[in-house]
């Protein structure tokens, strides 16, 4: 089978899968008659007329499909590959931004402190270790996209192993999704007062509303986050998240001169998180290829790659040892009125006010492929669960101070998990044993990969162990 060629759908009932990787989930069946798509790099012809009569019949069935079925059936006729009526309009830029949106986190802001431990050689030579682990761990997930058609993390785990491997990717994209989106509405609510209290020169805080980081959250959940997130798809928020590019581009800027060493390692393998969003933005993009979704993997992990590094590099040159594990708070330690630091503040959170909506989307997905896989679009659904998944995390974040620790180990599990362990085994179960033998380099390649993803869970869960130890026996001591 060619690696392009979709699979075709006549039934949405997940039964009888074949989870080897040799046969098709219920109903897709290769039809003799479907057209042979163009290989990476060649955009298929297809006669206008044609182009036409499959807009047409597209329109018409489009609102039939159940969720769960990424694509219409394939014949002479009729264009392939068609997910929904707004597949391949997403253009090559606006994917790029919404894959390095996806991949920049507040983690940024503590590159800096491990740099600090590290050197700058040693952190250089890890962050483009992982650099390069997560653009071959997006190829093994668009190779096995290949085998089955563009769809979801959750349906290339269903492939591999049946319905408890949808279940673990769903699990594992939920939990590492709400930690990262939790992760980013603790900066709104600890840093937005603050920058509010600075610009009105407020030097105590004497329980005005408007400087109570509980309801600031609230409002920016509200009045930014929900519209976003209620977005119908993904390549919409092109635009806010170039401008979310744009604002950490402008603290890389501001930031530059005018934890112990082993925490390093898992702050950076989480770095380039963004592997759920991976295969919504391929089916979205305009005329798909694997060849041309690994371009915009590459240019977005390329250009996140420098930006952490000069990230850190000036905020370890300007303060050396003495940074703090968030940058931020350093340069306010220094001079907590300073406008160019408050308009750097502001601009990271409008940074990460933005990503929100964008670690929603896989979060939504997850959600309707485990609870709601044969059912068609439906509105009142996609509002629901946003708002749901928005007021769990509001409720987090308010009344839940140390939930960070909990989604500490979430982290610790899920994100290895998302980045090296499923995109690696489900490769080496998708791809037929025909094309690619056990003991295959490429094979054996992946078996290596995620046996990296294991041992980077067990290191930092025992990071996070010892860390809590260590705190836990300072207190009882009385320090």
């Amino acid at each position: 089978m060619s690696e392009d060629r979709p699979a075709v759908e006549t039934t949405p009932a997940e039964v009888n899968a074949i989870p080897n990787g040799k046969g098709h989930e219920p109903g897709e069946e290769s039809s003799a008659s479907a057209k042979t798509p163009a290989e990476d790099g060649e955009k298929e012809t297809v006669p206008s007329s044609a182009q036409n009569a499959s807009s047409q019949r597209t329109g018409n069935t489009e609102a039939n499909l159940p969720e769960s079925q990424e694509f219409l059936s394939g014949t002479e006729d009729k264009k392939m590959t068609r997910f929904t009526d707004f597949e391949g309009k997403t253009s090559f830029g606006m994917s790029v931004f919404n894959l390095g949106n996806a991949i920049m986190g507040s983690g940024i802001l503590g590159l800096a402190y491990a740099m600090a431990n590290t050197g700058v050689i040693l952190f250089l030579v890890l962050l483009t270790v992982v650099a390069v682990l997560s653009s071959y761990s997006i190829h093994l997930l668009l190779k096995s996209s290949g085998i089955v058609g563009i769809r979801a993390y959750e349906q290339l785990g269903y492939r591999a192993f049946g319905t408890p491997g949808k279940m673990a990717a769903g699990i594992a994209i939920t939990l590492q999704n709400i930690g990262a989106m939790s992760s980013y509405l603790y900066i709104v609510k600890y840093e937005f007062p603050l920058v509010i209290q600075a610009f009105l020169k407020v030097d105590k805080f004497a329980g005005e509303w408007y400087l109570n980081g509980n309801y600031l959250v609230i409002i920016v959940s509200v009045a930014v986050i929900l519209p976003l997130a209620l977005m119908k798809q993904l390549g919409y928020l092109g635009y806010t998240s170039g401008f979310s590019l744009s604002c950490m581009v402008f603290f890389l800027v501001s930031v530059s001169p005018q934890l112990d060493t082993a925490y390093t390692i898992p702050i950076l393998a989480f770095a380039f998180v963004c592997h759920p969003e991976v295969l919504p933005i391929y089916t979205e993009l305009r005329n798909a290829t694997k060849k041309k979704m690994q371009h915009v993997a590459n240019i977005s992990i390329a250009v996140m790659y420098v930006m952490y590094f000069l990230a850190a590099l000036f905020g370890y040159l300007t303060f050396y040892g003495n940074v703090e594990a968030e940058l931020l708070h350093t340069y306010s330690r220094v001079n907590p009125y300073d406008t160019l630091i408050l308009c750097v503040r502001v601009a990271v959170l409008t940074a990460v006010t933005l990503t929100v909506p964008i670690v929603l989307f896989p979060v939504r997905r997850a959600i309707q492929q485990m609870m709601f896989p044969n059912k068609t679009f439906y509105w009142p659904r996609h509002i629901a669960i946003a708002l749901i998944l928005l007021t769990f995390i509001n409720l987090l974040v308010i009344f839940a101070p140390n939930i960070l620790n909990i989604f500490g180990i979430i982290g610790a599990t899920s994100a290895p998990c998302l980045i090296f362990i499923f995109p690696a085994v489900f490769y080496i179960r998708i791809v037929p044993k025909e094309e690619e033998p056990l003991r295959s380099v490429p094979k054996i390649l992946a078996a290596c990969f995620a046996g990296i993803g294991f041992l980077f869970m067990i290191m930092s869960l025992s990071f996070i162990i010892i860390d809590w130890t260590s705190g836990n026996s300072k207190a009882s001591s009385g320090h």
